[in-house]
């Protein structure tokens, strides 16, 4: 029997429980996998406190690597021994092993280790289009990311310097300014410290930037926009603090006629093609060592209500793993 953690209710990590499941075997379209790791992600806990609703009771997680056990009817391009990994619908990475439709997993290749997979999937796509499809970014153009020593965050960082893309950060300690440093920031901000848009403004010498990536939300959201260059372009690609407030379409003009977007990666991996372009190019990052995947925390999976703690405070730093 495999096991899986599950929550029967929305609420704090401790609504999480350690279960035994029957996995069963692949219908048509879909294979069995069994995980060697699971990825740790800050999305987790929007679905755990409700604020991305989910049937009840549901599975843990969204993205892991692993091996192809048994395959269904209809599924030619996958074989058992296939090397796996994937992100997203439908919830359950949280499990041992499990049955996920073909059409979600991403060959995965003998490069890049499992516990880098599970590491690098969701965070290396989330920076793949933020970078490659969300605006038309420009050799020496500078933007401002928050959380830039989280797990977007360095591989964000190592990318854009691979494009020649300047990138301030922001960051909460200076323990992560190093750690976002080391990973190509070209200037930080110590947001509880300073004032973010007056170092913006300060550091492009009064113009502002013309993106700014937001994964924190509420808390960040006024400095984002005041950091925005004339016509520029607000992604708000998460809500580690909450969500961001209504927007009033005023505002926006008087800002300097910015614009705001809310992006899923859901909407940019949707495509097979668009999906395995994207993934093909961070891979081959990754492979080649041009982009370094760091792990600096490691749960055992029933231990995931302590990873969600650990999340939830603000202490991890990058990727988190649960190994199996």
């Amino acid at each position: 029997m495999a096991q899986a953690v599950r929550f029967h209710e929305t609420g704090a990590p401790e609504v999480m429980r350690w279960e035994t499941v029957d996995v069963g075997e692949p219908g048509p379209g879909e294979v069995r996998i069994r995980h060697e790791a699971v990825g740790l992600n800050f999305a987790d806990t929007y679905f755990r406190t409700g604020l991305y609703p989910a049937p009840l009771p549901a599975g843990m997680g969204v993205e892991a690597a692993g091996v192809v056990e048994a395959v269904g009817a209809g599924v030619p391009h996958l074989r058992e021994g296939d090397r796996v990994t994937y992100t997203g619908s439908p919830l359950g990475a949280y499990s041992t092993e499990r049955v996920m439709p073909a059409g979600s997993l991403i060959a995965l290749p003998d490069e890049i280790g499992f516990d880098t997979a599970a590491a690098m999937t969701m965070r290396g796509l989330t920076a793949s289009y933020l970078l490659r499809r969300i605006h038309p970014l420009r050799q020496g153009d500078t933007v401002l990311l928050h959380a830039a020593a989280g797990g977007v965050g360095l591989i964000f960082l190592q990318w854009a310097k691979l494009l020649g893309i300047n990138v301030i950060g922001t960051v909460s300690t200076e323990a992560k300014a190093e750690v976002a440093r080391a990973h190509g920031c070209d200037h930080v901000v110590l947001y509880k410290q300073e004032d973010v848009a007056a170092r913006v403004r300060e550091i492009t010498g009064g113009a502002g930037v013309p993106v700014v990536f937001d994964s924190i939300g509420a808390a960040t959201f006024q400095a984002s926009l005041d950091s925005l260059a004339r016509r520029g372009l607000l992604v708000c690609f998460g809500t580690a603090s909450g969500p961001v407030p209504p927007i009033d379409a005023m505002q926006l003009a008087i800002k300097g006629s910015v614009f705001v977007t809310r992006p899923a990666l859901a909407d940019y991996i949707a495509d097979p093609a668009e999906r395995a372009e994207l993934a093909g190019e961070l891979f081959g990052h990754v492979a080649g060592g041009r982009i370094k995947i760091g792990i600096n925390q490691r749960y055992a999976l029933e231990d995931a209500v302590q990873a969600h703690r650990d999340l939830e405070s603000g202490r991890s730093i990058g990727s988190s793993v649960f190994s199996l």
